[in-house]
């Protein structure tokens, strides 16, 4: 009821991320100086946002998160927080993991390939 809050902090942290690094340099710099992982921070961050809006809308499907105060649930019953945090602990923290090295594996075999291409 509670994993989509991990992928959806780590999404908001590489929002800030990206838009800081474009306030510090202009785009040419950056596409010249960072290594290939900061380049493909868009598609880590599409596919954060994109996983945490998809299971928001599955939560709400299944009732485990409402429209009305305390939003979830578990909040309800007595242990609420404790199954939340567990929940965010095994299930979020797990995929918002194995999402970032994917990601890092795109980014290196995208890099890797345009490197080939231009050589």
């Amino acid at each position: 009821m509670a994993c989509f809050i991990v992928p959806m902090t780590q999404a908001i942290a590489t929002t800030v991320i990206r838009k800081s690094a474009l306030k510090q340099s202009d785009t040419q710099t950056i596409k010249q100086s960072d290594s290939p992982l900061m380049l493909h921070v868009p598609a880590l961050e599409k596919m954060l946002w994109g996983g945490t809006v998809m299971l928001i809308v599955d939560h709400i499907i299944n009732g485990e998160v409402t429209w009305k105060y305390p939003f979830f649930t578990a909040l309800t019953e007595t242990g609420g927080v404790g199954v939340m945090l567990r929940e965010m602990l095994t299930v979020g923290l797990p995929m918002s993991v194995v999402l970032t090295l994917v990601w890092i594996g795109y980014s290196l075999l995208k890099e890797r390939n345009t490197q080939t291409l231009t050589h």
